[in-house]
């Protein structure tokens, strides 16, 4: 790794960044906001199933005979009692797919809710445009350059001064939290430990805080970005142990769901952090019970199984919620796979979550129901959902400047006030 970098160098760097010095790519970008008040809310954490999730197989609709009439490879069979190869009741209408057994018993204890038929109701099937609108929550609408998050930040009824008030998890930040408030993201803590060797670590932010003795106008920023580097240093990655048996998966988003965990409990200003977990465009052999799908939702289950039990008491003040650009098309494709969808469904998870139960209005499965005759009609908004959370978890009752082309407000009473 070269770790020389001249303070001219520097300063090109960083005149690119309007909100934070450039650093070494190993450091997370870091920004300061003003100081202020401590936040009121939960902390909220935003899972992105990036390319479209198939919701009916997720979450699938077993009382609806259509289900199995659209699906002759592909469709989850009927629960059965004892069985790990059929679904897993819910109601006696909907069932989880058995690979989402590690969140059957956070459904019991009512700190699970679903929502089916939900979405974007912006009708189209290009994945860079769904996932576009639904990140700045104005569907069809892309002049307003900010992200529903990022609009949350700005508008929330106090100012966090924690660098780590939203962090984006992976190497770049979600469309979501674009605005005026900073954001950190952070890959990986571990790689800015530098994989625990303390005397590389030491040596290159000697030669860095070298560069800022020198009277310029990034002294300031400097001493406010070391200070981040040392709060960032209470984490203790090479030793951490899950607590309440949480076993997250060996993967980059099982990875970032545990330091979503480390720095939460590390009470060091987290608000927000967005989480991606990539695959989910199942053109091809999607898989029933074994597969493609089935592994991503293994994998998907068990990250949001071991964050809720890895943050224990403090999971009573955290709402997760995840949400995918669109869903499948209801009729499986010659390929044993999926075609882009329109309705989806979103996991709402959370110690102030009215959990145990299916919200929205299932519009059916039968040709005359589907949307354009061949998707999954969309009865719930997904900013309804994501409205209730905001304002009665996190807060802000700014709804207007949160989602400012949406009026249509309904209360499902997903989550308590």
């Amino acid at each position: 790794m070269n770790t020389q970098i001249s303070r001219r160098d520097f300063l090109k760097l960083a005149g690119s960044f309007a909100v934070a010095p450039a650093l070494p790519a190993w450091m997370p970008r870091m920004a300061f906001a003003p100081q202020g008040v401590q936040p009121a809310g939960d902390i909220l954490v935003v899972v992105f199933q990036r390319g479209g999730m198939d919701g009916i197989s997720a979450v699938i609709p077993h009382g609806d005979p259509h289900y199995y009439e659209n699906r002759s490879a592909l469709a989850i069979p009927e629960p059965e009692d004892g069985s790990d190869k059929t679904g897993i009741d819910l109601d006696g209408f909907f069932g989880l797919h058995p690979s989402l057994r590690p969140l059957k018993d956070l459904w019991d204890e009512r700190t699970l809710a679903l929502v089916h038929a939900v979405g974007s109701p912006d009708p189209t099937h290009s994945h860079f445009d769904a996932m576009d609108y639904m990140e700045r929550g104005t569907p069809g609408e892309k002049s307003i350059p900010t992200g529903w998050i990022g609009r949350h930040l700005q508008t929330a009824p106090w100012q966090n001064e924690s660098p780590f008030r939203a962090i984006g998890m992976g190497g770049v930040m979600q469309a979501a939290l674009r605005g005026p408030i900073p954001v950190t993201t952070l890959k990986s803590i571990s790689d800015f430990h530098l994989q625990g060797d303390v005397s590389q670590l030491t040596e290159i932010r000697a030669r860095l805080e070298s560069l800022y003795n020198l009277g310029s106008s990034l002294d300031a920023d400097a001493v406010e970005t070391f200070n981040a580097v040392n709060i960032l240093d209470k984490i203790d990655v090479n030793n951490y142990t899950p607590s309440g048996g949480a076993a997250y998966p060996e993967t980059e988003f099982g990875m970032a769901m545990k330091q979503v965990a480390q720095i939460a409990k590390a009470e060091i200003g987290l608000e927000v952090a967005c989480v991606d977990i990539g695959g989910w465009d199942t053109h091809n052999q999607q898989g029933q019970l074994e597969g493609e799908l089935p592994t991503l939702l293994n994998e998907f289950s068990s990250g949001l199984a071991s964050l809720y039990h890895d943050l224990g008491d403090r999971a009573k003040n955290v709402t997760i919620v995840t949400m995918s650009e669109f869903g499948r098309r209801v009729k499986e494709n010659a390929s044993d796979g999926t075609d882009h969808g329109h309705g989806n469904c979103m996991f709402v998870l959370g110690g102030g979550v009215n959990g145990g139960k299916v919200y929205g209005q299932w519009p059916g499965l039968a040709p005359e129901n589907l949307f354009d005759g061949i998707d999954l009609n969309i009865t719930t908004d997904y900013r309804d959902v994501l409205g209730e959370v905001v304002e009665k978890r996190l807060k802000n009752p700014a709804l207007a400047e949160v989602f400012p082309t949406y009026a249509d407000w309904k209360n499902l009473g997903i989550v308590q006030g």
